[in-house]
């Protein structure tokens, strides 16, 4: 087995790349440092608040979060590698995370999941080429006694058979929720410039 190598003579991120985050974003992290004892305290719902408005959270953002919170940037990235939630590159419009649990296994969840990469022709982590779908799996959902279960974007879909799948694909609202999204990553300086936290992304046609 050879061993690869590996460059770190390179910059990850170029000494002239623009900023990502804008005013109002810093100022919405901010925003949550009266909540918390330290400004590092604020890292996850500066996490949160970051891919929400850019989609992702990038090598550039995550060292101008540091910058913010007045953390080392690998301290950043530490916490972003720890949870499988946070994306360090761009991911699809609609992300389909599908349950591994012993519960959904034992009811058919491989098959779902061989299904649903058949269908959009992608793996784990990876993102259709329009940028609709993205797929990842979690080791549970919170769903046991509905599974084989997934969910799509906050929307769970309870009980899935690989012969639902393409259906289920094709439907524009497979994402859609009935209720307010939590407003927990909210704080009292979020701009309206960033859109209103309940839009969802419509998709074409």
């Amino acid at each position: 087995m050879a061993w690869q190598a590996i460059d770190r003579r390179t910059p990850v991120i170029p000494e002239d790349a623009e900023p990502v985050l804008s005013e109002a974003l810093r100022e919405r992290i901010r925003s949550f440092f009266p909540r918390y004892e330290t400004k590092r305290a604020a890292l996850l719902p500066a996490l949160h608040v970051v891919q929400n408005a850019l989609g992702h959270v990038s090598p550039q953002a995550m060292k101008e979060i540091a910058e913010v919170l007045g953390i080392p940037p690998s301290s950043v990235l530490d916490t972003m590698s720890f949870y499988t939630h946070f994306w360090d590159h761009p991911k699809g419009r609609k992300v389909i995370v599908a349950c591994r649990s012993l519960s959904c296994n034992l009811t058919g969840a491989e098959a779902v999941l061989k299904a649903i990469k058949d269908e959009l022709g992608i793996g784990e982590h990876e993102t259709t080429p329009d940028g609709r779908y993205s797929l990842m799996t979690e080791e549970c959902l919170a769903a046991c006694d509905h599974g084989p279960c997934l969910l799509i974007n906050e929307k769970l879909h309870k009980h899935v058979k690989p012969e639902h799948v393409r259906k289920l694909l094709d439907d524009p609202a497979n994402d859609r929720i009935s209720m307010e999204r939590s407003d927990l990553f909210d704080g009292p300086s979020a701009s309206a410039a960033e859109g209103p936290r309940n839009q969802r992304t419509k998709e074409p046609g």
